[in-house]
């Protein structure tokens, strides 16, 4: 008795419902007309091992989001690149891949978590104690970042040691699900946990909804805002350590259309550029969404521009779909930020 409640307040989402059902159709249209190749396992896999790149991206896109204040981390692609990039330069130096892969590719991905913690810090130092606003901040050390990885690099690709663990991040499976997604569904699963069972989501989700009861009931803003941040880069430097171990390169204009693609993700999913609004399973499938119309193109030859198109269609879809009230508040959200702007 209890689990039809349960089930009743799951599919009352109507954002939720709509992914589902996109989902679905999608799946079965595809079928269809690749033929059966669509849901054949070496097409499964290679979906499984892209997918978790910009779900990554979109998972930080959405916390910073949630915040509230104009919350966006535009920063996500270039730490990545960064980060995966700083990591192959420092750790040959240290640690020879043939004689010792393990302790390797363990220096390799604590280096470059590092690198996204230490990005998003600053991030969320900046924006909590100069009180800039985030999308502004976030796009300055965007370009910060990308700049950096340019200078080490020289502009060139930098090549990574092929390793077989570290290889493996990228490529390799088990049980015949790619390691990349594992990594993907366990960052979903840790953050679920934080955003709807911990103190710390109570906090975050308040501050986006109203950031003036969030004060008077005592939350401390820069201290959730610096570790919204740092979250969101350690988000982004574990989408670096997939591409890199993927690809046995960094580059620094690696992914460049991906920011762009994790924002539609974010949006689609139901994420409230308002703030104080997110639901981890819809930015799930919104992302799965967009990986099997991806596919499916690829498997029928069709241009990725007419990709695009489909895409935004889907997002005015999805908001109209989703009911007025969602469209109200982002709008709401746009003519706040231009009433704050007026001198």
């Amino acid at each position: 008795m209890k689990s039809l409640p349960a089930a009743g307040k799951l599919f009352a989402d109507r954002q939720l419902n709509f992914l589902l059902i996109v989902n679905v159709l999608v799946v079965v249209i595809a079928t269809v007309l690749s033929h059966g190749l669509f849901v054949g396992i070496d097409n499964l896999q290679s979906m499984g091992s892209q997918l978790p790149e910009l779900g990554l991206l979109a998972l930080g896109i959405m916390l910073s989001m949630i915040s509230g204040n104009g919350g966006i981390d535009l920063s996500g692609v270039g730490l990545a690149n960064l980060s995966g990039m700083v990591a192959a330069l420092i750790v040959p130096h240290f640690v020879s891949g043939d004689d010792s892969p393990v302790l390797y590719t363990s220096l390799f991905c604590v280096i470059v978590v590092a690198m996204g913690l230490l990005g998003g810090l600053l991030n969320g130092v900046v924006i909590a104690r100069l009180q800039l606003t985030p999308i502004l901040c976030t796009l300055g050390t965007q370009l910060l970042f990308t700049g950096f990885a340019v200078v080490l690099s020289n502009g060139a690709s930098v090549h990574v040691d092929y390793v077989d663990p570290l290889s493996d991040i990228g490529n390799g499976t088990v049980f015949q699900v790619p390691i990349s997604f594992v990594i993907f569904i366990a960052a979903i699963v840790v953050l679920g946990w934080l955003l709807r069972r911990s103190p710390f989501g109570l906090r975050l989700y308040l501050m986006g909804t109203n950031p003036k009861a969030a004060f008077y009931a005592g939350i401390p803003r820069t201290r959730m805002l610096v570790l919204t941040y740092a979250m969101c880069g350690v988000l982004a430097s574990l989408a670096g350590l997939i591409s890199t171990s993927h690809t046995s390169s960094a580059k620094w204009d690696y992914g460049n259309s991906y920011l762009l693609i994790a924002i539609l993700i974010a949006v689609m999913g139901g994420v409230n550029p308002a703030g104080g609004y997110g639901r981890i399973i819809c930015v799930f499938f919104a992302a799965t969404v967009l990986q099997f119309l991806s596919s499916l193109f690829n498997l029928l030859g069709v241009s990725q521009f007419f990709g695009d198109c489909t895409w935004g269609f889907l997002l005015l879809l999805s908001l109209a779909f989703a009911g007025g009230e969602r469209v109200r508040a982002i709008f709401g959200f746009v003519r706040a930020d231009r009433v704050q702007t007026k001198p």
